[in-house]
């Protein structure tokens, strides 16, 4: 009769030990080594003094973070105000639309027109203009006007016109007078004078004019700018017999800046 007990052959012997696990209490043997040393730690103080990110002489310093709350209010002040006055600005503009005036002459009249071989120049001249300001809501008021006859880029004479004011969608007539008792010219505005004359007598002469101007409206008045006014293609019939000369092709348009 066979034994019970008797382990079935083919089977692996049981492991007393659960999970196939080696206990502490049963280390590997004596003249088993590791294949590398394992390296000791660094010291505990060289650690400490070496770590960048530990600073022992940081100390809080309660005037700097006033300093520089101060400093990031006063930016924050200045940018407001600007942003202020610019919205405040955008609003006056809309609400005004100041425009530039508008000029034009009339008439342009010369006379006892002489110019020698000896580079000198004679002649009396009287130009009209008209000023217009075409703004509803704000005057003009103009001041140190200074104005200049021109051939070319050559300056023949200049004047000054009495300042004036303007009210709304209003026009006013201007008159400046030149004269140019013998004064000397370039050679090339000899030249093209007496070329022009001889082909059909008619000149071309600019008129240029500068003056001060500032915008008003009730209480709000801005500073005063300088108004540069350019007429330009005057064309003055000028007989050689002495006879006075007028411009020709009726009133012109001039252009006008700031």
């Amino acid at each position: 009769m066979e034994d019970r007990n008797r382990p079935v052959t083919g089977y692996p012997a049981s492991n007393p030990q659960p999970n196939g696990y080696t206990t502490a209490a049963n280390p590997p043997p004596s003249g088993t080594a590791y294949p590398y040393a394992a390296a000791a730690p660094p010291p505990s103080a060289y650690y400490y003094q070496s770590n960048p990110y530990h600073n022992q002489n940081y100390q809080y310093d309660p005037d700097s973070v006033r300093r520089a709350t101060c400093l990031r209010r006063i930016f924050a002040f200045v940018i407001g105000l600007v942003v202020i006055f610019g919205t405040v600005t955008f609003i006056v503009w809309l609400v005004l639309r100041p425009q530039l005036p508008e000029f034009r002459v009339d008439s342009f009249a010369m006379s006892n027109f002489t110019l020698g071989n000896d580079s000198l120049i004679y002649f009396t001249s009287e130009v009209k203009l008209t000023a217009r300001n075409p703004n509803k809501k704000m005057t003009l008021a103009y001041d140190h006007i200074e104005t200049a006859i021109y051939y070319k880029s050559y300056s023949l004479s200049d004047t000054t016109v009495a300042p004036f004011y303007q009210e709304t969608k209003t026009e006013t007539s201007l008159a400046a007078k030149f004269a140019a008792p013998g004064s000397f010219v370039d050679k090339a505005v000899v030249d093209g004078v007496n070329g022009e004359r001889g082909n059909g007598g008619n000149v071309n002469f600019n008129l240029r004019m500068v003056s001060r101007v500032r915008f008003e409206a009730k209480a709000w008045r801005t500073r005063r700018r300088y108004l540069k006014v350019f007429c330009g293609d005057l064309f003055v019939g000028l007989p050689t017999n002495g006879r006075s000369g007028a411009l020709t092709g009726g009133p012109k348009q001039c252009r006008v800046g700031i």
